[in-house]
């Protein structure tokens, strides 16, 4: 193998791996927006699964106890979410942002908490080489929600729900339970995403690790016009330009550092801005209902 092959090997892996979080994520976005509510909160419900993955496998051993409690915290913020978006009405991005502020703030103390020392945990259990499975999974989830969303009655309804919930009533159908749903899937999804980050890529939950991948998971769904597919797509697209920043480390000695690490900051960025009044987001995508 040439060194041209074993740089292009390592960045196709290092895509799927960096894109994984990010997928899962955006997905979860697709189906809460395709419902009709924003989701903001997606980096905080990745914290919330990071840190609650890696509280769980210290407390038992097992990273799969682990994953799963990190789905579940990732669920938990998304019925908050849910709860205040369709019992109260409350502002969407207000709350969204407030459980970002609560999830990041809340690792924060809970690694004092729990493991005494500020910054980072200490190494727990991890997936080892089955987080391969998780990367695989993703994609699978991504042609399974589109499925759902396109060919069963029930994404019918949700997509509904984003488009017009006042015919979802007519109906005879509850759109606000229906929304509830969603957004608790989209956290499960997101505490997925945030649970690979901690158990899977390492083993650890350090103060920042998320590093703004929920919103890079909005501009996914954005960039892939609220589809499964074409968030999963955008999703590898800026995983490519993150992967590229280690590939380059070492390779680009001219290139600062930090213009590297503000890779696939600058890509989502610059997609976003391309897209500006070229894509419709659901009709009643952040309305109160």
């Amino acid at each position: 193998m040439n060194e041209t092959t074993g740089v292009l090997l390592t960045l196709l892996t290092l895509t799927l791996v960096k894109a994984t979080p990010i997928i899962y994520a955006a997905l979860g976005g697709v189906v809460s927006e395709r419902s009709g509510v924003i989701n903001i909160g997606l980096e905080g419900m990745m914290a919330a699964g990071a840190f609650t993955a890696v509280a769980a496998t210290s407390a038992t051993g097992s990273p799969v106890i682990g994953l799963i409690a990190g789905i579940a915290a990732g669920a938990f913020f998304g019925w908050i979410l849910g709860f205040a978006a369709t019992k109260f009405k409350v502002d969407q991005i207000v709350a969204g942002t407030g459980i970002n502020l609560i999830c990041a703030g809340g690792a924060a103390y809970g690694l004092v908490i729990l493991f005494n020392q500020p910054g980072a945990s200490p190494q727990v259990n991890s997936l080892g080489n089955a987080f391969w499975l998780l990367v695989a999974l993703a994609f699978l989830v991504a042609a399974l929600l589109h499925w759902v969303l396109y060919a069963t009655p029930w994404g019918l309804r949700v997509r509904a729900c984003g488009e017009n919930p006042a015919a979802v009533k007519d109906a005879k159908l509850d759109p606000l339970a229906l929304r509830l749903y969603s957004v608790v899937l989209s956290g499960a999804l997101a505490g997925l995403g945030g649970a690979f980050l901690s158990i899977g890529e390492v083993n650890l939950y350090s103060d920042g690790m998320t590093a703004g991948r929920g919103f890079i998971a909005l501009a996914a769904l954005i960039f892939g016009r609220w589809t499964p597919f074409g968030a999963t797509g955008a999703a590898l697209f800026f995983g490519f330009f993150e992967a590229l920043q280690y590939v380059l480390q070492g390779k680009a000695a001219w290139l600062p550092a930090d213009a590297m690490q503000a890779l696939p900051y600058v890509a989502a960025l610059f997609a976003i801005a391309g897209l500006v009044g070229k894509v419709r987001a659901p009709a009643a995508d952040g309305v109160p209902y």
